[in-house]
């Protein structure tokens, strides 16, 4: 009962922005619509505003919490009309600033010494501010600049009393709301859960850093302020101070003689290689997140920010989704229904002749203008919308892949209005798949695993004959003659011997392959013996009778 007066709140607030739409969904708010010249006076202008502005003005009055919750819903543009997930997309997450002494006491708190100790310098008055963290400006003891990241105080409970009641608005909307197995209000819920739950942990958002340094360790198209730990906890982190200009500062790139066109595509490039080469992208990367290096004129670079949202795919799915990108490159549409239903992301039942036609139905009218104005965030997502009257079943890893892949088309075209991203992500991610799946990179891979199936190996035997006995549900009979259970016995350790000796033989034959092939300056020899350790490892383990 203690979500009721939140619940309420939410209610006035939804008629106050005249979201009456929002309040019939859910059947508990309608008497409150006839109080509605009590509860709430209308805001000013609201009769002139959009249906997504009024929402995004309901949201951000309700506070950071919803306005994290708008932003998640934003990204599901399969799911909410264009319009209204444009306006979402607006939504900031700043609030004022909490004092600068509390920050002081906390940093202290959790690096258990004075800021004295810590930092030659520490500026109490914020940098930045928003609803889960604020930023201070500090120097090292060493010189060097640096900035404080520091949780609000009693951020944690305040979110779990927000969530509570979102969670409480949703299981209203999933149960009243016409369109709830569409929207799927719930599982958007859990959602912005998971995202607060990952930026609650700084500790966690500096191993992130730290990673997406590393990838791009030469600097040269993306710069990641390092981390200093000796001066992060799971409350405070501690980065490298970066100066640049937001990304969509136009003027201040043009300034600089930075050459706008060559960025936007470098900007394509590190996306891509972000979701397929390194499998760890920057999931929030809007042009507030990601700035440009105005010091490097002739190598523009951009450097990252904020590391608090981060996304990687299971392998199986990022390598089915570069395929579907390749296939969508090529208009090989047929290939495409082919891919999802391999996937997994739809049943084996639905029709492919189906699914290709209606794939071709989306993709044709976008190959008729040029390329150069071809969206291939705006093409997804409608591929997304029509695959869902085929039962997809989509992944949450995906939609955060989705929302990457606007953000970054979104910087590039203000960059570059006419950039051909087509142009520029086809050659990339060709490469890449190329170098990914090579037969070099199969065989570090199968040389990487065999010790582990070396490990394995003895097990399979009894995993077999128990998948066996399963089966067999109940036929089998007890073994009480010691010679058959001797027997038994010796047929298992044969097994291992063969299977093992398979592995073995097998690896060395596949590596004689690839070193002929791929290594024909070396000569001849060195494939031959690994062919002849090979045929010996089969012959040794082979069974006798």
């Amino acid at each position: 009962m203690k979500v009721v007066p939140g619940v309420l709140r939410v209610a006035s607030v939804l008629l106050a922005w005249r979201l009456d739409e929002l309040v019939d969904a859910a059947h508990l708010y309608r008497p409150l619509k006839l109080l509605r010249p009590l509860l709430a006076r209308a805001r000013p202008g609201v009769a002139q505003l959009s249906r997504g502005a009024r929402l995004r003005g309901a949201l951000t009055e309700l506070g950071p919490i919803f306005v994290k919750a708008g932003q998640v819903l934003s990204t599901r543009r399969d799911l909410i009309p264009a319009d209204v997930a444009d306006e979402l997309s607006l939504l900031q997450d700043q609030v004022p600033p909490f004092p600068g002494a509390e920050a002081r006491a906390i940093v202290e708190r959790e690096l258990k010494a004075p800021v004295e100790t810590l930092y030659a310098a520490f500026d109490e008055t914020a940098l930045a501010s928003a609803s889960i963290a604020q930023v201070h400006a500090a120097t090292l003891r060493d010189g060097r600049e640096v900035v404080v990241k520091v949780l609000r105080p009693g951020i944690q409970a305040q979110i779990a009393r927000d969530v509570a009641l979102l969670r409480s608005l949703g299981g209203l909307a999933q149960r009243w709301h016409p369109n709830a197995d569409k929207i799927r209000p719930l599982d958007v819920v859990a959602e912005v859960e998971k995202m607060l739950e990952n930026e609650l942990d700084l500790q966690r958002e500096g191993a992130s850093a730290s990673l997406l340094r590393r990838n791009f360790a030469s600097g040269v198209d993306l710069y990641v302020p390092e981390v200093h730990w000796e001066l992060t906890t799971g409350r405070v982190l501690t980065l490298e101070r970066v100066r640049g200009a937001s990304s969509d500062d136009l003027a201040a790139i043009d300034a600089a003689g930075i050459d706008r066109r060559k960025l936007a595509a470098k900007g394509v490039r590190v996306f891509y290689e972000q979701v397929f080469r390194d499998n760890f992208f920057h999931a929030d990367a809007h042009p507030g997140n990601v700035w440009v290096d105005l010091a490097r004129r002739e190598e523009p670079r951009f450097i990252a920010l904020d590391f608090g949202i981060m996304g990687s795919l299971p392998e199986a799915d990022q390598y089915w989704l570069a395929q579907n990108f390749i296939a969508l490159f090529e208009r090989d549409y047929a290939r495409i229904a082919r891919l999802h239903v391999d996937a997994g992301w739809m049943p084996d039942t639905v029709r492919l002749d189906e699914l290709e036609a209606a794939v071709r139905t989306v993709c044709e009218p976008y190959f008729t203008r040029p390329l150069s104005q071809i969206s291939l965030a705006e093409l997804v997502v409608k591929l997304f919308q029509t695959a869902r009257r085929f039962e997809l079943t989509l992944q949450p890893q995906l939609i955060l892949l989705q929302k990457t892949l606007l953000n970054i088309e979104g910087v590039g075209r203000l960059l570059d209005p006419d950039i051909d991203i087509w142009a520029v992500a086809h050659p990339v991610l060709e490469r890449i798949l190329r170098e990914r799946y090579s037969a070099r990179r199969t065989l570090k891979e199968i040389r990487r695993r065999l010790p582990e199936w070396f490990h394995a190996a003895p097990q399979f035997p009894e995993l077999v004959r128990d998948a066996l006995r399963q089966a067999a549900r109940g036929e089998r009979r007890a073994l009480a003659d010691p010679r058959e259970l001797a027997q038994r016995s010796a047929l298992a350790r044969q097994q291992r011997r063969t299977l093992a000796g398979g592995l073995l033989g097998g690896s060395l034959l596949l590596g004689a392959a690839l070193l002929w092939s791929l290594a024909p300056q070396h000569g001849a020899w060195l494939p031959l013996l690994a062919g002849a350790a090979g045929l010996l490892a089969f012959a040794r383990t082979w069974p006798r009778r």
